[in-house]
C-alpha cells in the first residue's frame, strides 16, 4: 500500500506538472509532505475541471457521473483503483476536510455541463464558491495541519484568494469560454460580449479581493507562505497585463506570463518572504 499510495501522488504530480507549469513550480516550495497533500487536492480538481470543459467529444455527463461514483466509492472503501481519487482521498482524511467543501465543488463542476450563462452576482459567487474558493480551504487545512485556531483566522482571506484566482482565470480564458464553450461565468458580460466597462469593474472587484488575501498570506504557517506568495504574484501579474488590453484583446488572444518573469517573480517571492519571516520575529 506505501508503494501504491506513492504512486499515487506521483500520478497527480504529473497532472499539475503537465497541465500548469506555474503551479508546479511554484508548488515545489512547499515542504515535501504539503506538497505531496497540494498535488493530490489540484490532481483530484484538474480531473474533475478536465472532464465538463475538455471531453466534448465524448458523454461527458456519464463521464462525470462515472467519476463522482468513483469518488463515493472510494471514500466508503477508503481506497480507489484510480490513484488520483486514491491519493485525494487519503488527504482529505488525514486533514480532515469538510466532505461540504467537496461536495461544493463537485456541485460547481456539475453545473459546467449543462450551465452557459450567470445572470446573477449571486450565481457566480455560487459558481466560484464552489470552483475554487473550497479548494483554498481545502489546501488551506493542509497548510494548517490540524491548528483550527490559524485556519479560523485565515478562513476570509483564503476565500478570497481563491476567488480572485478564479476570476483571473476566467478572464485569461475567456476566449476559450465564449467562442468554444458558449460559457460567461460574469453577469456584466451580456451576449457573449466583453465590453471595456464590464472589464474595469471586474479587474476592481478582483483587486478588492487580492487586497483582502495579501493579509492571510503573509500570516500563513513558514511551510506554505513562500509557495503561497509565488502563486499570489503570478495572479497579480497576470492581472495586471489583462488590465493593460483591451477588452477586445483579452476576447481575442489567451495572456501569459513569460518564464523569465516567472522567475523574477520567484526571486521577489524569496526576498519578501524572508522580510515577512523577519518582520513578525
Amino acid at each position: 500500500m506505501n508503494l501504491y499510495s506513492k504512486t499515487s501522488i506521483d500520478v497527480s504530480e504529473a497532472i499539475i506538472r503537465n497541465y500548469s507549469t506555474s503551479f508546479y513550480w511554484s508548488s515545489l516550495f512547499f515542504k515535501k509532505d504539503v506538497r505531496e497533500a497540494i498535488f493530490a487536492i489540484y490532481g483530484f480538481v484538474r480531473i474533475a475541471d478536465e472532464i465538463v470543459d475538455s471531453f466534448q467529444e465524448y458523454d461527458q455527463q456519464s463521464l462525470f457521473d462515472k467519476f463522482e461514483n468513483d469518488l463515493e466509492d472510494a471514500f466508503r472503501l477508503g481506497v480507489s483503483m484510480n490513484p488520483v481519487l486514491n491519493a485525494f482521498v487519503a488527504v482529505v482524511n488525514q486533514y480532515r476536510i469538510d466532505m461540504n467543501h467537496v461536495n461544493a465543488f463537485m456541485n460547481s463542476m456539475r453545473a459546467d455541463l449543462n450551465k452557459r450563462d450567470y445572470v446573477t452576482d449571486e450565481e457566480m459567487d455560487s459558481y466560484v464558491y464552489g470552483s475554487a474558493e473550497v479548494v483554498g480551504l481545502m489546501c488551506l487545512k493542509v497548510f494548517c495541519n490540524g491548528d483550527n485556531a490559524t485556519y479560523n483566522s485565515l478562513e476570509h482571506s483564503a476565500i478570497k484568494l481563491g476567488s480572485a484566482f478564479q476570476k483571473v482565470n476566467f478572464l485569461r480564458d475567456i476566449k476559450t469560454d465564449m467562442q468554444e464553450l458558449n460559457r460567461s461565468y460574469f453577469p456584466s458580460i451580456t451576449e457573449l460580449t466583453l465590453t471595456d466597462t464590464a472589464k474595469a469593474s471586474i479587474i476592481s472587484s478582483i483587486e478588492a479581493e487580492f487586497n483582502e488575501a495579501i493579509k492571510g498570506i503573509k500570516a500563513l504557517p513558514k511551510d506554505a507562505r513562500l509557495a503561497v506568495l509565488i502563486a499570489y504574484y503570478y495572479y497579480v501579474t497576470l492581472l495586471d497585463i489583462i488590465k493593460q488590453l483591451s477588452a477586445n484583446e483579452i476576447a481575442s488572444r489567451r495572456v501569459r506570463v513569460s518564464n523569465t518573469h516567472k522567475f523574477f517573480l520567484i526571486i521577489k517571492a524569496y526576498f519578501n518572504n524572508s522580510f515577512i519571516v523577519w518582520s513578525h520575529r
